[in-house]
């Protein structure tokens, strides 16, 4: 039986190389997102054209409008889950809310509205966990993954990002607590540097000499590594913590969509704290 899993924040970036990377293995993915026109956003993508992208990779691709910013509109995503399917197996929050601005310098001097990242990347994703939590504990066994970054303790874009990675780091420790009587478990994955439509749009307006020349991960990297994780018979081991992607992804044998395995930045940018003794 495949895997049911709900990817938020799917129509273009993480989420979108999340949900193709879960649908080639056969899920059936709901892609959630506010685009319905490409239009919609500077970096092109609708949920649509992700969900018929994972049909062509072999899954089934459900697309569903949602603005992570509506309870109502997020309780009845999984109200339909539940409605078509009855169980969920696996939910990624991935939907997050990002200003772009030009303006260097402190936070004080950016758009206040880069806060809106801890509304949608932070609180959204404890909403979608509330809703998914009775779906994943009445299937038997459940996966829930927060994406991370290395910002969650390195200075990485400012203030407002730094809370919510390592808000999200938390928050799946503390809900792994709970959740693991009930066999699911719940994990923050870090990512690398990813190409991204976002970052190939930002390196472009870069000096030639000024761009990185470090390959990026795929974003159907980390699908790959979740696909693998919940696979893994030792699942609940790795419940509660943050874990980065390219070590994960190491360890089950996983490689990009290139073959290549992508490196660890834990020596240069930092890597994830030891959880205290009451939350293991």
């Amino acid at each position: 039986m495949s895997e049911i899993a709900v990817v938020t924040g799917a129509t273009r970036g993480a989420g979108k190389g999340i949900a193709l990377a879960l649908g080639a293995s056969g899920a059936t993915v709901y892609v959630t997102g506010r685009s319905r026109q490409s239009t919609d956003s500077p970096y092109g993508g609708t949920i649509a054209e992700t969900a018929a992208l994972i049909d062509e990779a072999g899954g089934k691709g459900i697309p569903v409008s949602v603005d992570h910013s509506d309870d109502e509109a997020v309780a009845e995503l999984f109200a339909q889950v539940k409605r078509e399917h009855g169980r969920l197996d696996i939910l990624v929050n991935n939907a997050a809310k990002l200003v772009n601005s030009t303006q260097s310098g402190g936070f004080w001097e950016k758009p206040l509205e880069t806060a809106d990242l801890i509304n949608v990347g932070l609180r959204s994703h404890y909403v979608a966990s509330f809703h998914a939590a009775p779906l994943l504990i009445a299937n038997g066994r459940g996966l829930i993954v927060n994406t991370g970054h290395y910002g969650s303790v390195a200075h990485y874009q400012g203030p407002a990002y730094g809370a919510q990675k390592a808000g999200s780091d938390k928050m799946a420790a503390d809900m792994a607590k709970e959740l693991r009587p009930h066999n699911v478990a719940a994990v923050s994955i870090w990512m690398g540097g990813l190409d991204t439509e976002r970052a190939r749009a930002h390196l472009a307006l870069l000096p030639p000499e000024k761009r990185p020349t470090a390959r990026r991960e795929s974003p159907q990297f980390t699908g790959r590594v979740i696909s693998a994780l919940y696979a893994a018979d030792d699942l609940m081991d790795y419940s509660g913590r943050a874990l980065i992607g390219a070590e994960l992804g190491a360890y089950l044998g996983v490689t990009d969509i290139d073959g290549t395995a992508p490196l660890s930045l834990r020596y240069t940018l930092g890597g994830p704290p030891e959880l205290h003794a009451s939350l293991r």
